[in-house]
């Protein structure tokens, strides 16, 4: 996808946006799928998809969760929207607990945080019309609408640029893009407040990926949304996000405003990704170096003690090996979850996580 297709319209709107309070807060958030064996089906280990996770997400921000497939970006996400129940930590939305909400607790909560799939082939019932599929929420949170569930679901075709036309359709019917909107209106139906949007671009087609991309940022504009975007594609996420978060191995490795993530990186995975990003425009070619990570991600089953990325860590030593590094402010809104950190001028990190 074009970069320029995108940069303009959400970097203005970015810098228009106010970002308001934290609306979203995550505090060691953890799940472990349990692995069992045996005729009693007796637990001998788990994965440890996601693990420890802290960070907040403020009131109309963008904050977007990228890493390498694996890392427990879409495992945070469903956590987040308590799709699947986490194994230790806190989930807060709008100041209120939601962590061990039960299903029909959860029920009116659901209001305020929705998810856009990867899929959109798999995400809407085939057998379904795509009037069923949005009118859905509004059947669901038994939700009256002033001119009936029809003709609102009608309006929301049109907010998503599709025709109303479209109601009495079945998902078969349409392209990729054109489903990916049905989606994000079905999404929008009940006009959360955060929604968690899963790689809602990676599988369409490039010429289209720019499209939903402009769409979703002008529904922000106009409704006041709140994202968390999960992504693997950083040329992408440079231009929609307000904040990054990079993740390895079930854990934040560094955390920081879009700006400062991408011009001064800190921990070595981030350079190692930032450094395969292409840049299609000859003139702008800085002399940079490919890194070339030697190795596998480890098994979430047994992840490496010490800091997560030491087995493949051009800068690791000894005591990355034995100590993990905590997620420590090294600058101004920028943490980072390294003791020998980049882009620092002479900044030592100890194991307390004090910088010095």
């Amino acid at each position: 996808m074009s970069e320029d297709a995108v940069s303009t319209k959400t970097e203005t709107a970015a810098a228009d946006r106010r970002l308001g309070e934290d609306l979203l807060v995550a505090t060691d958030l953890q799940k472990h799928f349990p692995i069992r064996r045996g005729l009693l089906q007796r637990q001998v280990g788990a994965v440890q998809a996601v693990d420890g996770l802290t960070f907040t997400v403020k009131r109309g921000e963008t904050l977007s969760l990228v890493g390498e497939s694996g890392c427990g970006k879409t495992t945070t996400g469903r956590l987040l929207t308590r799709l699947i129940e986490p194994t230790g930590g806190t989930i807060t939305l709008d100041g209120r607990d939601i962590t061990h909400l039960s299903a029909s607790a959860m029920r009116p909560m659901r209001r305020d945080i929705q998810m856009i799939f990867q899929d959109p082939y798999g995400s809407l019932n085939p057998r379904h019309t795509v009037g069923a599929i949005i009118g859905a929420p509004f059947r669901l949170q038994k939700v009256k609408t002033e001119h009936g569930v029809k003709r609102a679901v009608q309006e929301l075709l049109e907010l998503v640029g599709l025709s109303p036309e479209h109601y009495n359709r079945y998902p078969h019917e349409f392209s990729g893009g054109q489903r990916q909107r049905i989606g994000i209106a079905r999404t929008l139906a009940l006009r959360p407040k955060v929604i968690v949007a899963d790689e809602p671009v990676s599988a369409l087609d490039v010429s289209i990926q720019a499209q939903v991309v402009n769409l979703m940022e002008d529904l922000q504009n106009e409704f006041d949304l709140t994202y968390v975007m999960i992504a693997h594609d950083l040329s992408v996420v440079r231009h929609v996000s307000d904040r990054v978060a990079v993740m390895y191995l079930g854990k934040i490795m560094e955390i920081a405003d879009r700006t400062s993530l991408y011009e001064r990186p800190m921990h070595p995975y981030t350079v190692a990704l930032l450094s395969a990003v292409p840049i299609p425009d000859t003139n702008r070619r800085d002399n940079r170096e490919r890194i070339r990570l030697s190795g596998d991600v480890p098994s979430p089953i047994n992840p490496p003690s010490g800091c997560r990325f030491h087995t493949r860590c051009w800068k690791a030593q000894e005591v990355c090996k034995t100590t993990e590094p905590p997620l420590a402010e090294l600058a101004p809104g920028h943490q980072a979850a390294c003791h020998f950190p980049e882009n620092t001028t002479k900044l030592t990190i100890d194991p307390t996580g004090s910088a010095a």
